[in-house]
C-alpha cells in the first residue's frame, strides 16, 4: 500500500527531514510511505485565501480512489493497538492512503469534510514538521505490530 503524507510546508530543519525519510526507510515491504509537500503562501496573506490555496494543491494531490485521512486535533485518537487494527483494515481495503496535515491555519473546511477519517495524535497542537514524523513513527510502530515485530513493546 502507498501511504502519501501531503503535507503544507517545505524548506524544514534537517533533523525533521532525517527523521521524516528515517521512518520511512524502515517500513519495508507493504508500506510505502511518500512525502508530498505543499508550498505555504508567502507571509502576509489572508488566512483564508491561504487555507483555500493549500487546500486546492491538496486535492490535486489526491488519487481518485485514495482513502483520505485529515490530522485534526479535534479528531480520533487511538491507542498503538487500535492504529494497528485501523491499519490492517485500511490494508485490507487495498486503497491507497492520503493523509494530510495542514498549515499553520489548519486544513480548508471543504476538504476536512471530505475526509474518510480524522485522525488526533493529540488534543495538543504539534508543530507541522514534528508531525510528519509522529505519523511516519506511528505507522511505522503499527506496520511493526502487524508484522509481529518487536519493535513494539508496550
Amino acid at each position: 500500500m502507498r501511504v502519501r503524507l501531503i503535507v503544507a510546508g517545505t524548506r524544514l530543519p534537517d533533523w525533521i527531514n532525517e527523521g521524516y525519510a528515517g521512518y520511512a526507510r524502515r517500513t519495508g515491504a507493504g508500506l510505502r510511505l511518500e512525502l508530498v509537500e505543499i508550498a505555504l503562501p508567502r507571509r502576509g496573506v489572508d488566512p483564508r485565501r491561504a487555507i483555500r490555496a493549500e487546500g486546492e494543491a491538496m486535492r490535486a494531490a489526491i488519487a481518485p480512489r485514495d482513502y483520505v485521512v485529515a490530522l485534526d486535533s479535534r479528531g480520533r485518537a487511538m491507542t498503538t493497538p487500535e492504529l494497528a487494527r485501523w491499519l490492517a483494515a485500511r490494508l485490507a481495503d487495498g486503497r491507497d492512503l492520503a493523509l494530510l496535515i495542514g498549515g499553520p491555519d489548519g486544513i480548508e473546511p471543504a476538504l476536512l469534510e471530505q475526509a474518510a477519517f480524522r485522525w488526533s495524535l493529540s488534543p495538543l497542537t504539534w508543530p507541522h514538521g514534528l508531525a510528519r514524523v509522529m505519523v511516519a513513527e506511528q505507522l511505522y510502530r503499527a506496520h511493526s505490530l502487524l508484522q509481529g515485530h518487536p519493535y513494539h513493546r508496550a
